[in-house]
């Protein structure tokens, strides 16, 4: 490590992908890895000891949110800079990550020169997202600012009330008791929200009905990134 280099800790669950993350790294001679972890508990006790230039994180992680793992990075070492390599790729994952802090946001499926420039882009105090997370940072800007597009354009209104009722918490079974319908009913709609929304949980759920003014935040008991919106 020279002292022009900037210092880099890896959170990322599978040791595989660490261990080739580093080498990629470590061969750049302005790039140096000086801590792993496999958990965002270990990530953030690991960056409290070595105040790195920048971490680079998964969201999957065992044992807790990678978002909130980010929230507390910035905590413990409020100048880190965070960049973001993961597989998922929807408007939640994407706006949850952004809101907790993250400065840049990278595929998995990016080219070894890609990640690089991503490094380097936010080692230098610059924004970088992979060219589909631009895509969508895009569209959805043009979705709030056009006033004559729905807040939630692409689902009905019965839809609606079964995506509120399941982003409360509901089984099932209450939200076919709540709507008089069958459960079988709702497992359609259920199916059908998911797809349409591109969303894999409820917790990604009720973080959609929050930020689409569906579900007051102060409705919700626990914030679907601590449930587990990885």
């Amino acid at each position: 490590m020279t002292d022009t280099s900037a210092s880099i800790v890896l959170v990322e669950d599978h040791a595989i992908l660490r261990e080739g993350l580093r080498a990629l790294i470590d061969m750049e001679p302005d790039l140096t890895v000086v801590g792993e972890a496999s958990t965002g508990v270990e990530g953030v006790r690991v960056v409290r000891q070595v105040s790195p230039t920048l971490v680079i994180t998964d969201l999957a992680l065992p044992g807790g949110s990678g978002l909130k793992t980010i929230d507390e990075l910035r905590a413990v070492c409020p100048n880190v800079r965070v960049l973001v390599l993961t597989a998922y790729c929807t408007d939640e994952y994407i706006g949850a990550a952004l809101s907790a802090g993250a400065d840049g946001y990278v595929l998995k499926d990016a080219s070894r020169a890609e990640l690089l420039q991503a490094i380097r882009s936010v080692v230098a105090g610059q924004k970088y997202f992979s060219e589909p997370v631009s895509a969508r940072l895009v569209s959805g800007y043009l979705r709030r600012n056009d006033p004559t597009t729905d807040s939630c354009p692409r689902i009905t209104e019965r839809e609606r009330e079964v995506l509120t009722r399941i982003a409360l918490g509901d089984s099932n079974k209450r939200v076919a008791l709540a709507l008089r319908l069958s459960v079988k009913t709702v497992e359609k709609h259920r199916a059908n929200l998911m797809r349409k929304l591109e969303l894999h949980n409820t917790a990604a759920v009720t973080l959609f009905a929050v930020r689409n003014g569906l579900l007051p935040a102060s409705d919700v008991d626990q914030s679907p990134v601590e449930q587990g919106a990885r």
